[in-house]
């Protein structure tokens, strides 16, 4: 048996297999602050045969929530002479530009806390002074004086030349074993001394907590007799053992959400869509993410924290390139000081849960508004829902200011939460040059098939699909997901004075570091897939563009090709080519894959009719035609395939409804997915 486990703001989902290919979900509370329990709470509560788990996948949101709230270790820096300040100075470039009161984002390591030693290497990597060693020991014993828990070791150009960190490393592993260290060659070999000494500072803050972490869930699988393999979701959107995990724990930065992107280029392949708009509304977050060609798109330009008023943090390791934003079934309804009315960010999370979970809530949320119109069942809550509560809740907080009635107001915070995905929808596509009409919507997540055939009408997608085990479709993307490592080194090259021999070179380093690691994580080299790319730019430009590499020899045809690919993919980026301008390569990046026996796919079977799925008619609240209409309410695992059902419908599943409008229409494919055409034009 296979499983797979992702941890929500409000929900910890999980999805597992058994040998014949049959799929089962379940979902339980998470319980913040010990997440782990959660996952226990749900594998005994799920009543499967905890023994029998061959394989055990994990996605958490341990790490960004230390970072979001501060709770890392106290962490202290090592940096080359002349750079303890790189973290205050950061960049120049400012989000907020008319802002005389913009303050840059207070770096994670206080200053008292970093400090520099003697070394210093060129840009080549040739060392120009040794590294003093008698002051990285006065700074181990500094450290310990100041109880720091981690330290981060970043010096001038290791990405070419890790000697010194290595070095320095293995000092503070003989004088000092307990204490957590990383260092930046470790984390990456990217060249920007900003970015790349912020993230190593990041990581080794997180580090005793993800360490923690992994240990506890290690720990607890072990009591229940759980001998399987274990491994943890990425942010580049494949999966590592736990103890590569602990290594370098910045890279599960955006464990869970970025499962689910995976998990639909995988269903994209399956129905025929190569183009889609990956949709995941939670209970706290809504996130989205571009689907292009069937290639999920990763990029080491990730930030947390980074708004038009915020420049963030930089984390350059690998991320799926996903937009997120704070609205999901609890986020609150609030009004602002102006009397407008808003939803989210701030959420009422698992607890105390929306006014509608009867566990303590008391401010309305998009879920109680949901529930008032009629898209939702009380009786397919698990909690023992009172009605006029949440009618009370919304009518004193929403409706009266309005002076409208209470099914207007609940209404309206629909459209407010719809109005706000919609933004970050767009975000994703037509802020990036896409058109939405030439992509299909695949929502997922508590929410997703509830807010998706609205936002998609007025986005323009004519075509949404709802997969199979939606309310769970991230770890559901885990049991997919196969092993996953990114390799990305500066190596900066004009490509008409590249020589064979040193690209060859840097791909045959590259590629052993490769298979080295996945041997330590049990991976067989047959079983190892090598994806090439190169983030290439015209001479004297600052940004890149990324370049598959296709393979053969570097003959003069191939280096052609290569340039012809870079002048058509910067001519989509920046809308234009400059043909006969010189090239360079800036990074190598190999992205190589361990394939792991994932299920297989089985078509649906079923004998029954629309009549035999149909459970009730109700009244749901619309805004067009505006007002209380009879809808009929279907039960999703007894619907026929490809019978066409005409909106306004309402399908319901365990943990997640799905809302047709009208002049909508859904059907069922073979595999049980939704597909609904949204009558968009």
């Amino acid at each position: 048996m296979r499983v797979a486990t992702d941890i929500g703001g409000t929900f910890t989902d999980m999805v597992y297999v058994d040998e014949g290919g049959q799929i089962e979900i379940a979902k339980g509370p998470t319980t913040p602050p010990n997440f782990e329990q959660g996952v226990i709470d749900i594998l005994k509560n799920s009543g499967i045969n905890q023994e029998a788990i061959s394989t055990f996948i994990h996605g958490t949101t341990v790490i960004i929530n230390a970072l979001t709230e501060r709770k890392g270790a106290k962490t202290g820096l090592i940096t080359t002479e002349g750079f303890r300040d790189v973290l205050e100075i950061a960049r120049g470039n400012r989000p907020d530009l008319f802002n005389i009161r913009y303050k840059k984002p207070e770096p994670f390591i206080e200053r008292s806390l970093r400090k520099e030693v003697t070394e210093r290497l060129n840009y080549k990597g040739e060392v120009l002074t040794p590294l003093d060693k008698e002051q990285v020991k006065e700074l181990v014993n500094y450290f310990k004086r100041e109880g720091v828990e981690a330290i981060a070791v970043a010096y001038l150009h290791s990405y070419v030349n890790p000697k010194h960190e290595k070095e320095t490393v293995k000092l503070i592993k003989e004088l000092w074993p307990e204490v957590s260290v990383s260092a930046s060659h470790d984390v990456t070999k990217e060249w920007r001394e900003y970015e790349r000494t912020n993230t190593v500072a990041l990581n080794s803050y997180v580090q005793p907590t993800a360490t923690s972490y992994v240990n506890r869930l290690d720990n607890k699988l072990a009591e229940l007799n759980t001998e399987s393999q274990k491994f943890i979701m990425q942010s580049n959107g494949g999966t590592t053992t736990f103890e590569e995990a602990k290594k370098v724990p910045i890279n599960m930065v955006e464990s869970g959400p970025v499962a689910g992107i995976y998990g639909a280029a995988v269903l994209g392949d399956l129905i025929g869509e190569e183009n889609m708009i990956a949709f995941d509304i939670g209970g706290t977050t809504a996130k989205c993410s571009l689907i292009e060609q069937g290639e999920v798109k990763v990029s080491t330009d990730y930030y947390i924290e980074r708004n038009d008023r915020n420049a963030g943090y930089p984390i350059k390791t690998p991320v799926v390139d996903i937009v997120e934003i704070g609205n999901g079934g609890g986020s609150i309804a609030w009004l602002d000081e102006a009397g407008a009315l808003k939803v989210g960010p701030e959420s009422a999370g698992a607890v105390p849960g929306p006014v509608s979970y009867g566990q303590g809530g008391t401010e309305p949320t998009t879920t109680d508004a949901n529930l008032l119109t009629g898209r939702l069942s009380a009786d397919n809550f698990d909690y023992n829902v009172d009605l006029n509560l949440v009618k009370e809740v919304i009518k004193e907080k929403i409706a009266d200011h309005f002076d409208m009635t209470t099914e207007e107001a609940a209404l309206g915070i629909i459209r407010i939460a719809n109005s706000n995905m919609l933004n970050a929808l767009k975000l994703i596509s037509i802020r990036k040059g896409h058109n939405p009409q030439d992509f299909t919507l695949v929502a997922f997540g508590g929410g997703g098939s509830m807010h998706a055939p609205a936002l998609a009408k007025e986005l323009g997608v004519k075509k949404v699909v709802i997969p199979v085990a939606s309310p769970v479709f991230s770890a559901w993307g885990m049991l997919m997901s196969d092993l996953r490592h990114d390799y990305i080194k500066t190596f900066i090259k004009r490509l008409n004075k590249l020589e064979q021999s040193e690209i060859w070179e840097q791909w045959n380093q590259i590629d052993n570091e490769a298979y080295e690691q996945f041997n330590n994580e049990g991976i067989a080299k047959e079983e190892i897939v090598f994806h090439r790319y190169a983030d290439m730019r015209y001479l004297g430009q600052e940004h890149t563009v990324k370049v598959p590499i296709p393979d053969g020899d570097w003959s003069d045809e191939h280096l052609q090709r290569i340039v012809e690919t870079f002048h058509q993919l910067h001519e989509q980026n920046y809308t234009f080519r400059l043909d006969g301008t010189e090239t360079e390569i800036v990074n190598l990046h190999v992205t190589a894959f361990g394939k792991v026996e994932k299920p297989k796919f089985k078509k649906r079977e079923t004998s029954t009719t629309l009549e035999d799925a149909k459970i009730e008619t109700r009244e749901v609240y619309f805004e067009n035609p505006k007002g209380w209409v009879h809808t009929d309410v279907y039960n999703r695992e007894l619907l026929p395939a490809n019978e066409p059902i005409k909106g306004p419908a309402i399908v319901e599943e365990k943990a997640a409804v799905t809302v047709l409008y009208q002049g909508q229409t859904l059907r069922v494919d073979d595999y049980g997915n939704l597909i609904i055409e949204t009558g968009a034009r």
